[in-house]
C-alpha cells in the first residue's frame, strides 16, 4: 500500500467513527419535545450534544489528515447516503422509548470498549478524541443501563416492552465487529482498534446488564450489516440525510 492509500485510510476511518455519533445524536435529537419528562428530554439531549460533538472533532481531524481543505460540513451535508459508513444501529427509528434505551445501551457498551482502545492509538489526535469521548460514553452507558434495568426490572408490560427491543435491534449488534480495509490497514500501525477484539467483552457487559433487568440474550445469531463496509443502509437513512441536509442543499455555503 501506497502512503496516499493510507491517508485515505485514515481519513475514511475518522470520518467513519464520527459518522455513527452524527447519526445516532440526530436520530437522539428526534425526541426534543417528546421525551416521557423534561428531565429525560434533558439527558438525551446532552447525550446527543456530546455524540454530535465527538463527530464534529473527528469530521475535523479527517479534512485535516485529507490535505483538501474539507470542513466539518462539509462530511455532514455535502455526502451522498452511500458515503455515509455508520453502523446500521445508529440510523434505525427511535421506537419508543424501550427501543431508544435499549438502542442507546448496545452502543453505550460498545463506544465504553472502543474508545477505550482508541485513547491508545499511536495516532495522538485520536488517542486524545478517544480518551474525551470515553468520559462522556460512560455516563451514556450508566444512564441507559439504569434505564434498561428499571424497564426490565419493571412491570409485565414494561418487561416485555423491553425484551422485544433487545430482541428486535440484536440483529443489528453483529456489525459492531465487522473490521472494514481502512481499520485493517491502519490497524498495522496500531492506529485503529481492532474491533473484533472488543466482542467478548461487549457480550458480558451487555449480558451482566441484560441479566439484572431480569432480560434474556437473544439466542439469533444472524446479523444485519452492509452500511459500514459498503454503505448500504436501511430504507430509513435517506429520510434522516434528507432532513439534515436540506439547508445546505437548498442554500449552498450558508452559515450561522
Amino acid at each position: 500500500m501506497t502512503e496516499l492509500n493510507k491517508v485515505n485510510a485514515l481519513v475514511q476511518y475518522a470520518a467513519q467513527i464520527g459518522d455513527n455519533g452524527l447519526i445516532i445524536g440526530h436520530r437522539m435529537s428526534e425526541w426534543c419535545f417528546r421525551a416521557p419528562s423534561i428531565e429525560m428530554e434533558m439527558a438525551l439531549m446532552n447525550c446527543a450534544l456530546d455524540l454530535i460533538g465527538q463527530a464534529r472533532e473527528l469530521y475535523s481531524y479527517a479534512g485535516k489528515a485529507g490535505g483538501e481543505g474539507k470542513k466539518e460540513d462539509d462530511f455532514a451535508y455535502l455526502r451522498d447516503e452511500q458515503d455515509f459508513r455508520n453502523l446500521l444501529l445508529a440510523e434505525v427509528p427511535n421506537g419508543d422509548w424501550g427501543d431508544t434505551i435499549v438502542r442507546l445501551f448496545f452502543m453505550s457498551a460498545y463506544n465504553k470498549l472502543f474508545f477505550t482502545a482508541l485513547a491508545k492509538s499511536t495516532d495522538a489526535e485520536l488517542a486524545a478524541i478517544g480518551a474525551k469521548s470515553l468520559k462522556e460514553v460512560t455516563y451514556h452507558l450508566r444512564f441507559s443501563s439504569e434505564w434498561l434495568i428499571r424497564l426490565g426490572d419493571g412491570t409485565e408490560e414494561s418487561h416485555r416492552r423491553a425484551q422485544k427491543s433487545v430482541d428486535d435491534l440484536w440483529a443489528y449488534t453483529g456489525e459492531l465487529f465487522t473490521m472494514t480495509d481502512a481499520e485493517n490497514l491502519l490497524l498495522e500501525d496500531g492506529i485503529s482498534v481492532d474491533v473484533t477484539a472488543l466482542k467478548a467483552g461487549w457480550d458480558e457487559l451487555v449480558s451482566q446488564i441484560l441479566d439484572q433487568a431480569t432480560l434474556s440474550v437473544p439466542a439469533n445469531n444472524w446479523a444485519q450489516s452492509g452500511s459500514k463496509s459498503e454503505g448500504r443502509h436501511t430504507e430509513h437513512f435517506g429520510y434522516i440525510i434528507t432532513d439534515m441536509q436540506y439547508m445546505q442543499r437548498r442554500y449552498p455555503g450558508c452559515e450561522w
